[in-house]
């Protein structure tokens, strides 16, 4: 079953893709604020009620919103990687003084198979925190002198989900982006782990995946007070 439910959510990010990834949000002049990721961003973009939307409303400056539905870290298609299916190639160069960035879930729920997912996580971050698609990454942002938030994943709220077996992995994953940026004072690691309340089905979509529209928005705060705190 785990590999009929990849099978069909790779077909929907297919089908979304090439709406997704149109630079939606603050395209106008002067944005300093960019997010590149996955769904955890890109989710409610339809409604204008994404991560990236509450950022703007929050913090009353334009936002660059390039994260797309499904996208990841390793992708190795080269056109719809260049439209945005590759979360690095999100990254464009500008006046950035913030990136959120997110990624790594796909690619271990997507392109593991439940078999090869100690390659996949070694590709992705090292258990130090220095090496693999992340780490490679955020320095290349960094050398830009953009300070990054990396956002972590929602958790399940109880009820089960279809990536509840992936649990363990991702919080290893995240355990080594913490490490990393541990290292680096412009680079913060937003756990989300403590927000959704166990009980709570609100702050997921009815896939019990992917945030709704109050999850986007409390992601949203959430970035928005680091930035705040930070200074913009």
């Amino acid at each position: 079953m785990p590999n009929v439910l990849r099978h069909l959510a790779l077909l929907l990010t297919l089908t979304f893709v090439l709406v997704s990834c149109s630079e939606r949000v603050g395209s106008e002049k002067g944005a300093r604020i960019i997010t590149l990721g996955d769904s955890l961003l890109a989710s409610n973009v339809g409604e204008k009620r994404s991560v990236s939307n509450m950022l703007e409303a929050e913090l009353g400056v334009p936002v660059l919103d390039r994260s797309v539905v499904g996208a990841q870290m390793h992708y190795m298609l080269p056109i719809s990687g260049a439209l945005g299916m590759s979360i690095p190639k999100q990254f464009v160069p500008g006046p950035w003084e913030w990136v959120i960035l997110n990624g790594g879930g796909n690619d271990l729920w997507l392109g593991c198979g439940c078999l090869l997912c100690t390659g996949t996580m070694e590709r992705l971050i090292s258990a130090d925190g220095k090496k693999g698609e992340i780490p490679k990454l955020v320095r290349r942002i960094r050398a830009t002198n953009a300070r990054v938030i990396y956002v972590g994943y929602l958790r399940s709220p109880g009820f089960g989900s279809p990536i509840d077996h992936c649990k363990s992995l991702g919080d290893r994953m995240e355990a080594r982006i913490a490490q990393m940026a541990s290292a680096d004072e412009g680079v913060t690691f937003l756990s989300l782990e403590d927000l959704v309340p166990y009980g709570d089905k609100s702050y997921h979509s009815a896939d019990r995946i992917h945030p709704s529209v109050k999850g986007s928005a409390a992601v949203g705060r959430r970035v928005a007070d680091i930035i705040r705190k930070g200074g913009l």
